[in-house]
């Protein structure tokens, strides 16, 4: 399975210029990797990617699940842990509904890719764009999640900046 999707990922990579965008990694480069695991249960897999700074845009970051999850459980999650770095329940109140439009239901092998940018958040699902939010503070709260010091997982985070 593992061989299937780099193969996958290869083809997209050298597809993208044949649909005439932009591939979303372009500029990115490898940055570190680690695993996040809730209970004692292997939740998902993490690959960071990074520009010229390691902690802001541009940066993507890919969760590889090991696990099924609804979208519903997804954003709920994204949103407790944003809430740590965000005061503002107005404003997570509409970045929840965001969220929860855009993030799918997910099973062990799928992966999810968040692609942060100047503008927002793009979200895409097993190579394909599933949806952006076009909010930098959003995307400075979502990417917060794993990348600011105030993380709930530290050790991920430290793994994701190659400091693990």
């Amino acid at each position: 399975m593992r061989r299937r999707s780099l193969l996958l990922a290869g083809l997209a990579a050298l597809c993208w210029p044949l649909l005439g965008t932009a591939s979303p990694m372009q500029g990115l480069r490898p940055r570190g990797q680690g695993s996040f695991r809730r209970f004692g249960f292997h939740v998902y897999d993490a690959t960071l990617w990074t520009g010229e700074v390691p902690d802001g845009p541009p940066l993507a970051l890919r969760l590889d699940y090991r696990r099924k999850l609804s979208g519903l459980a997804i954003a709920d999650a994204s949103t407790t842990e944003m809430r740590r770095l965000v005061a503002d329940e107005a404003q997570l109140s509409v970045w929840d509904q965001a969220m929860r439009r855009i993030f799918p239901d997910v099973r062990d092998g799928d992966h999810l890719l968040g692609v942060w940018r100047d503008d927002g958040a793009y979200f895409y699902q097993n190579d394909a764009l599933i949806g952006a939010v076009r909010d930098p503070a959003f995307a400075r709260a979502f990417f917060g999640i794993w990348l600011d010091p105030r993380s709930s997982a530290p050790a991920l985070r430290a793994a994701l900046l190659g400091r693990g």
